[in-house]
């Protein structure tokens, strides 16, 4: 089996926190009242489709349509979204940094909007380092197509074997598998780097 050479992030609680709570925490203080609003107003399906590629003023706007009662709290979602991204996960950023140094090939694949990622480049610098990132919103496709991954396999001619995919989300995880690709849940720093060494990745 070929060794692997390649690494590839999901970038959403891999290198950067995100977490609606922390916005709508702020916004609506009863936890039963912000529960459904997250599921039912501006739920993960609805925000999904942004991810797909929908623009966001339009994603906003519909679930206006859906839900007038809920109109400021809708339109926060796009107003104060970085109040859900607090910053990077700095244990993780350090082995991306570290792999950098040492040579080692990184790629993303990630479900994002268009104008959220476009805003966290800016935002988040080491974005802008991998040698390639898959969006989701750019390709129309979401994770765990497996077309998503064969979108990053195919533009870089990248043998699966030869990569190591890590992702906070289990069905992700197995989506990457089903390619062929090495494949780890991330559920901490410390955690991926044993992963890596692992999988005969070594950063020292």
């Amino acid at each position: 089996m070929p060794s692997v050479a390649n690494v590839v992030f999901d970038i959403g609680n891999v290198l950067i926190h995100w977490d609606p709570e922390l916005l709508y925490a702020r916004l609506l203080p009863d936890a039963a009242v912000r529960r459904r609003f997250l599921a039912e107003v501006c739920s993960p399906d609805w925000n999904r489709e942004m991810d797909r590629g929908q623009p966001f003023a339009e994603g906003i706007a519909e679930g206006v349509a859906r839900h007038p009662e809920w109109e400021t709290e809708i339109r926060a979602w796009d107003e104060h979204w970085h109040e859900m991204v607090p910053g990077a996960i700095d244990g993780t950023v350090a082995i991306l940094e570290r792999l950098r140094a040492c040579g080692v090939p990184t790629f993303a694949i990630t479900n994002f909007s268009s104008e959220k990622y476009a805003e966290c480049v800016v935002r988040f610098p080491f974005l802008a380092g991998f040698r390639d990132t898959v969006v989701s919103a750019h390709e129309r496709l979401l994770k765990p197509d497996p077309a998503i991954y064969r979108v990053l396999l195919t533009r870089n001619r990248l043998d699966p074997a030869t990569c190591l995919f890590v992702d906070d989300v289990a069905e992700n995880v197995l989506g990457a598998r089903g390619v062929g690709m090495n494949a780890v849940r991330f559920t901490s720093p410390e955690h991926f780097a044993t992963d890596l060494v692992a999988h005969g990745v070594t950063i020292d």
